[in-house]
């Protein structure tokens, strides 16, 4: 309960913010659900430092809407904002979206895996299935198709600055099937299980993802980093109702901005090295420790692991081969 705890009372000041970010004039940045909640506050404070922001979404209507808010409200800044249209649980928008990226701009400085969703209610197939492709499968499949030019990017700039960033969630440490963060079938599949469990285990799936793309880091430059953006009162609650969910809003809940915090120091602080690429950051932007069941997952057998991370990703690999 220790590091949950953490996570979410008495935290740290965020040490990067829109108040000391430093320019970014010149560096290229994809946010996945970019218009609304931590996204639309990250976009924001990205654009308002002269960076080029890419707003991924389905919704051309939001992110037209956030755009222009976003630009009205920041009238000096030298940046640029763009809609990217990207359906995560749609495999060939993802396909079509990263070549319409492809075809405008020749370097990537970090893809922000931003978006998620969190159904709450009883478990159902296929709210499993929206947990599963939009939190795991279809931010792989973008991070695989634009692997080439991060790493064009990152043979041309500071060590350690090109970056992919993976959405976790303080779900990994209180809301994942135990002990390894996730149950899969003998295919590697995530079981069906609530909507809460689901959720969690998609956040740990995203926790195997930036594991083990890491692992590329010494070939491709590309540094990784999963990220618990901390308990936002966000869109992300729009599936939940009752008195207890309004208590929870009130009383336990942080503003967006500060989810965007965390981001932004994952994105941008000089300690993601390439020797730490895979850390676990904490809210509002520091390193921080995964449940032991969860390291043991991210471990093969002949490691003294389960090797379950891998047995996900192989699954995971086979969901997107045909898009590349």
């Amino acid at each position: 309960m220790g590091a949950a705890w953490s996570q979410s009372f008495f935290i740290p000041t965020p040490t990067i913010t829109s108040e000391n970010c430093p320019d970014q004039t010149g560096r290229v940045f994809i946010v996945t659900g970019g218009y609304a909640g931590v996204g639309f506050e990250l976009c924001q404070i990205l654009y308002e430092h002269n960076a080029t922001v890419y707003v991924a979404g389905r919704s051309q209507s939001k992110a037209s809407a956030a755009i222009s808010k976003i630009k009205n409200g920041l009238p000096k800044s030298a940046g640029c904002l763009e809609f990217l249209h990207i359906d995560l649980m749609d495999l060939s928008s993802v396909k079509s979206g990263a070549e319409a990226f492809l075809a405008q701009r020749d370097r990537l400085d970090v893809l922000v895996n931003n978006a998620g969703v969190m159904y709450h209610g009883n478990a159902e197939p296929r709210h499993n299935e929206i947990h599963i492709g939009t939190n795991c499968v279809g931010p792989s499949l973008l991070y695989k198709l634009l692997l080439p030019i991060l790493t064009k990017t990152a043979a041309s700039s500071p060590a350690g600055s090109v970056r992919v960033l993976w959405a976790g969630s303080l779900a990994v440490h209180v809301k994942s099937p135990k002990p390894g963060g996730m149950e899969v079938d003998e295919a590697g599949r995530p079981k069906d299980m609530d909507a809460m469990l689901t959720y969690g285990q998609t956040k740990v799936g995203n926790v195997f993802l930036a594991h083990t793309y890491s692992k590329m880091t010494p070939q491709t430059g590309v540094v990784h980093a999963s990220f618990n953006p901390g308990s936002l009162n966000t869109e992300l609650q729009r599936h939940w109702h009752g008195l207890g969910v309004i208590i929870l809003e009130k009383c336990f809940l942080y503003p967006p901005i500060y989810g965007a915090y965390t981001e932004l120091w994952a994105a941008l602080t000089p300690e993601l090295t390439p020797d730490r690429s895979g850390a676990n950051v904490y809210p509002w932007g520091r390193f921080g420790s995964l449940p032991a069941g969860v390291e043991a997952s991210l471990k093969e057998s002949s490691e003294g692991g389960t090797g379950l991370a891998a047995k996900f990703i192989s699954w995971v690999d086979a969901q997107t081969e045909s898009y590349l």
